[in-house]
C-alpha cells in the first residue's frame, strides 16, 4: 500500500526557531502518516512479540509525552496524565480498549496546546526548573527532547506498520 507523504520539509535555511517547529512538526506528520487508512483493529496490532506496542499505544503515548513536556513542564499546569492516575507514562501503550477517535482526539489536542505554549514562550532561552534533570531546563532542549522522541518512536511505527499490512517507506 502507497501512503501519500503529506509531511511539509523543513526549511533549509530557516532560523534556529522555525527549524526546530518544522522538524517537530514534520515527525508529528509521520506518526500520522504511519497511521493512515488502518482501522482500529489494525492499530491495536501488536506486530512485534514479545512487545505489546501498537500503533495506537505510541499515538497515546505522544499525547502523553506533548502534555508532560508543554503543559506540565513548561506552562507549570497541574494537571494529570490522559491514561494515569498515577502518573504512569507506560499506561499510554496499553491500547486494547481504545479507538483511533479517542488517541488521535486526545493527541491532537495536546499538540495544539503544545504549539499555543510554545508559541507564546518568549524566546527558545525560556527555562523551567526540572528537578528530574538536575536543574533548569530550556524551551529548546525540550523541543530537541521531543524531536528526539517521536524520532524514536517512529522509528517503532515503520516497524509496527509492516508488521500489520506490509506498508513500509518514509
Amino acid at each position: 500500500m502507497d501512503i501519500p507523504d503529506i509531511r511539509i520539509d523543513p526549511p533549509r535555511t530557516g532560523d534556529e526557531r522555525e527549524t526546530l517547529r518544522a522538524y517537530l512538526d514534520y515527525h508529528r506528520a509521520t506518526l500520522a502518516m504511519k497511521t493512515e487508512g488502518l482501522g482500529d483493529e489494525e492499530l491495536r496490532k501488536q506486530t512485534m512479540p514479545p512487545s505489546t506496542l501498537s500503533l495506537l499505544g505510541l499515538v497515546r503515548h505522544m499525547a502523553e509525552v506533548e502534555r508532560h513536556w508543554f503543559r506540565r513542564v513548561i506552562n507549570g499546569e497541574d494537571i494529570s496524565h490522559v491514561w494515569s492516575d498515577s502518573g504512569d507514562f507506560q499506561a499510554a501503550y496499553d491500547a486494547s480498549e481504545s479507538t483511533r477517535a479517542e488517541a488521535f482526539a486526545a493527541w491532537e489536542a495536546e499538540v495544539e496546546q503544545a504549539r499555543r505554549i510554545e508559541q507564546a514562550a518568549e524566546s527558545l532561552d525560556a527555562t523551567v526548573h526540572f528537578p528530574k534533570w538536575g536543574g533548569d531546563v530550556s524551551l529548546r532542549l525540550i523541543m530537541l527532547h521531543l524531536i528526539h522522541e517521536y524520532a524514536r518512536h517512529n522509528g517503532h511505527a515503520d516497524l509496527l506498520r509492516e508488521g500489520v499490512d506490509g506498508t513500509v517507506g518514509a
